[in-house]
């Protein structure tokens, strides 16, 4: 009797949901699971005020650095712009201000594009100050950090100039350190 009472039950339960609902739940979760989306998903604030759309570098490889003004790496905006100016045609290569470290990006938005363009030439895409790592991290850097989000690799940004270089369809190829001059070979040999 209890079995029969019990087969009721759960039949009573499965009843009250259609299958063809059920079916594509399940099969919504698993894609989104199983597939993570590329760096084309995104759009940030950019350091001039108007929005920078990842999905419009589709094709190119995206070089993604966290920059400073006041730090003993910001010399590599001649190196990131050179390496822009020399590849432009296959890649991209995008800033993000942080003062995460040490604060040494105090400025406003304003201040570190006058700072970039007056001592670096620099005219590549840069975006609105970001949070790198911390509490307040940005979604994009959430991505390029957690695996289960990117789909290749945990990251931790320890410093500034950090360097993500993605391929043509927005997943990550290899993350480099402070210390990799974009100009190495390291860098150039993957472009």
């Amino acid at each position: 009797m209890k079995f029969i009472f019990i087969l009721l039950g759960f039949c009573a339960c499965v009843s009250k949901q259609p299958a063809a609902n059920n079916t594509n739940t399940m099969t919504n979760t698993t894609t989104n699971i199983d597939t993570p989306k590329s760096i084309h998903a995104f759009v940030v604030n950019g350091l001039d005020g108007h929005d920078i759309d990842f999905s419009t570098f589709k094709g190119k490889k995206i070089l993604i650095v966290n920059t400073a003004s006041e730090c003993g790496y910001t010399p590599q905006y001649k190196a990131l712009e050179t390496l822009y100016e020399q590849h432009k045609e296959k890649l991209v290569i995008v800033g993000f201000p942080a003062n995460n470290f040490g604060g040494q990006e105090p400025g406003s938005n304003s201040e570190i594009k006058t700072f970039c363009t007056k001592n670096y030439g620099v005219s590549f895409p840069m975006a609105a100050k970001t949070e790198v790592t911390g509490e307040q991290i940005a979604p994009i850097y959430q991505w390029l950090t957690h695996k289960e989000k990117n789909g290749v690799l945990d990251a931790t940004i320890k410093w500034n100039f950090n360097k993500f270089l993605l391929d043509e369809n927005g997943f990550i190829i290899q993350k480099f350190d402070s210390k990799t001059d974009p100009l190495s070979d390291e860098i150039v040999k993957l472009l």
